[in-house]
């Protein structure tokens, strides 16, 4: 398939996975970039992607103000959650710990169920471990793991909870 018949989704996958494995810098902003110019700056998809971008090279703080953009412009079902985790994410890595949590136990209230559960509680599990609450945070990805063990449920419950009351 051409590059002129694939769609716009089709070809920012292709810039994902040829930058997949490599560091991200430069090059893959500017390509990302490009084709996020051919949608323009009130597509909330389109500033989703820059954001990506710019926080795979390492530059989180331009990536929150992106997503910030991006989930007030409106992003789909599928995106938003990415787009919340990822933001959720840069916040931790900026210190920005009580809007990081913020941000991540306002989409776990929202998506509960969704499929990204597993992931939000991971991003949570290391907001509180990088704010010091390590226990808090071990608590939380305990809690995640329990709906998928095929036994043990009650016990594992119980140990989470109490192994939380640990950083107090």
């Amino acid at each position: 398939m051409s590059e002129q018949t694939k769609s716009w989704d089709e070809r920012i996958d292709d810039v994902w996975a040829e930058a997949s494995g490599e560091e991200v810098g430069d090059e893959t902003i500017a390509r990302i970039d490009a084709l996020a110019a051919e949608r323009g700056r009130d597509d909330a998809r389109a500033e989703f992607e820059r954001a990506g971008a710019r926080d795979s090279a390492g530059r989180p703080a331009e990536a929150v103000e992106l997503y910030r953009r991006a989930l007030a412009l409106g992003l789909d079902e599928e995106h938003r959650p990415q787009c919340v985790i990822q933001m959720a994410s840069s916040l931790r890595n900026l210190g920005e710990y009580d809007e990081a949590l913020a941000v991540i136990r306002a989409e776990e209230e929202i998506a509960a169920d969704g499929p990204y559960r597993d992931a939000v509680a991971t991003v949570h599990a290391l907001i509180l471990a990088s704010s010091g609450r390590p226990a808090q945070g071990l608590s939380v990805a305990l809690l995640a793991l329990v709906p998928h063990l095929p036994r043990y449920h009650r016990s594992m419950t119980a140990y989470a909870h109490e192994i939380a009351d640990l950083d107090a």
